[in-house]
């Protein structure tokens, strides 16, 4: 599968391939006001986020530290796609498939590929569906993110200087 990096505002629907695979261009390194800040705000009181002292005291061992709320890394990996993927967006119709395969933590860093699944006419001229699967990938190369996200994305052919 070949690998291209898009980075551009300007990718409308006849642009994506299906089978494409793109890395977005730039990487989030995560920080404590991240995780501590929105899940916070979103009112996720677990102790794998909050209590170091829990964590380091944990008799199963699974963490021996907080553990980044898995809502923020897909938001990161999501938006970090976003300028690929998202700027000639109408609608988003559906994220599904969410896997969140292993843990992030403070001072990680992720990075963003979307792979185009699928690319469909809509029911209107001016916009077509693509069907993107999203990874997050840390700075070891460990996968940690994916998700589905199906979007309606504008027609060069109708919008593009216009």
């Amino acid at each position: 599968m070949k690998t291209s990096e898009l980075t551009s505002t300007d990718n409308y629907f006849e642009d994506f391939e299906v089978g494409a695979l793109i890395r977005h261009a730039r990487g989030k390194t995560v920080t404590e006001m991240d995780n501590v800040l929105i899940t916070n705000m979103v009112m996720n009181t677990a102790e794998g986020h909050f209590n170091e002292h829990a964590m380091k005291r944990d008799a199963r061992g699974i963490f021996s530290q907080r553990v980044v709320f898995g809502g923020i890394n897909l938001s990161m990996v999501l938006g970090l796609a976003a300028q690929d993927t998202a700027e000639q967006c109408l609608r988003e119709l559906t994220l599904d498939k969410i896997r969140l395969s292993n843990p992030v933590f403070h001072g990680d860093t992720l990075y963003a590929f979307s792979e185009v699944l699928e690319r469909r006419d809509a029911d209107q001229p001016d916009a077509g569906i693509v069907r993107f699967r999203h990874y997050g990938i840390n700075q070891d190369d460990t996968l940690c993110v994916e998700a589905e996200r199906t979007v309606l994305l504008k027609r060069k052919s109708h919008w593009a200087d216009k």
